[in-house]
Order: C-alpha cells, then sequence, then structure tokens
C-alpha cells in the first residue's frame, strides 16, 4: 500500500479533467445499446454534450453580464431598475459617472435622461419594458428631425448596455448632443399621443 502512495503513481493518476472526461464517457456508455462498440460514437456523443454545456454557460452567463450592467428590469427594459427617476436626476447621474470617467454608467443614465424627457413632454407614454430601439422610434414619429440622431443613439445605448461596447467619452457626448436637441425639438403635432400638448 504504501508503494501505491509513491510519487510515480500519483503522477500517473488522471488529472480532474480526465476523470471528468472518463465519467462522462461512462455514462454516455450506459445509455447506449448493448450491440453499439461504443468508441467513436460515445466519443461523438460526449463531444456534443460538452458543446451543449459550453453554450448554455455561455448564454447563462451572458444574461448575469447583461443584468448585473442593466439592473434588474427586462433584458433589453431602458429602465431597467425599479427606481423611478425623473429626466433631470438621469443627467445628474449621467454627469457624476462621467466625471468618475464610468463611461458605460454615463451613457445609459444620458439616454434613459432622453426618454424619461420625452415622457415628461408626454412625447411618449410611460411603459415599462420598453427597449431602447421601441423608445427612439416612438420619439422619432413625434420629433421628425431627429429621428435618426434617436436611432443612432439607442444603438449607442445597446451597444453599452446591452452589447460588448466599452463606451467612452465620445458616446457620452454624442448623447449630452442628442438630450440637448431633444429637449430643444418641438413635437410634430399630428403624431403626438393622445393626451399630450405640443
Amino acid at each position: 500500500m504504501r508503494e501505491l502512495s509513491g510519487t510515480v503513481y500519483a503522477e500517473a493518476r488522471p488529472g480532474p479533467l480526465q476523470q471528468a472526461l472518463r465519467w462522462l464517457r461512462d455514462r454516455v456508455a450506459e445509455l447506449l445499446p448493448d450491440d453499439l462498440d461504443g468508441g467513436p460514437v460515445v466519443d461523438a456523443l460526449v463531444v456534443a454534450a460538452l458543446l451543449v454545456l459550453v453554450l448554455v454557460a455561455l448564454r447563462v452567463a451572458g444574461q448575469v453580464v447583461r443584468r448585473g450592467r442593466g439592473g434588474a428590469g427586462a433584458p433589453d427594459d431602458v429602465f431597467a431598475d425599479d427606481a423611478r427617476r425623473s429626466a433631470d436626476a438621469h443627467r445628474a447621474r449621467a454627469d457624476a459617472l462621467a466625471a468618475e470617467g464610468d463611461w458605460p454608467g454615463a451613457v445609459a443614465e444620458r439616454f434613459r435622461a432622453v426618454v424619461r424627457g420625452a415622457e415628461e413632454r408626454v412625447l411618449l407614454d410611460e411603459r415599462p419594458g420598453r427597449t431602447a430601439t421601441e423608445a427612439a422610434a416612438e420619439m422619432g414619429a413625434a420629433l421628425p428631425a431627429v429621428a435618426d440622431d434617436l436611432r443612432a443613439g439607442a444603438r449607442v445605448f445597446d451597444d453599452v448596455v446591452y452589447g460588448s461596447a466599452p463606451g467612452s467619452e465620445q458616446d457620452d457626448a454624442r448623447l449630452r448632443r442628442l438630450d440637448e436637441r431633444v429637449r430643444a425639438e418641438r413635437p410634430a403635432d399630428a403624431q403626438l399621443p393622445s393626451g399630450a400638448a405640443p
């Protein structure tokens, strides 16, 4: 027994990954009919099972990252957290985050200020779960002169908050200009939601 515990035998023992693969291969082999030899068929099934596990893990990890960056709401919701803030409060948060160099946070808050400002002006109805793209389309209908800029701003928001774009000082400046333009723009009367005032 003492001889088996020597370093030569310890080095020959398979590592954790090899042990896990061997265990998985044995489980797959148990599921197959006895008339299959198990060799290449089992290996192919093990590889397929591992690929499925990796894809599931990546998908779950992506959702966790998006929720972590975007808050607790629906995955693509502009206002992903439960807090109800005014447009000015979103602008103040964006300014504070920009001062800290947190460009992704500043970009997110800046676009949220644009959307909340449109809601406060009754250019948009207040609707939970609205995506940036939906908000831009609806605002663009009421403010056609800035419709293209709104779509571009929504893409920046989505790329930074839900995609892999890092966000930058230029993105924040672009959304700051968008916010200023939207605030200065007068709506097209025919496109206003019911109950809105120009």
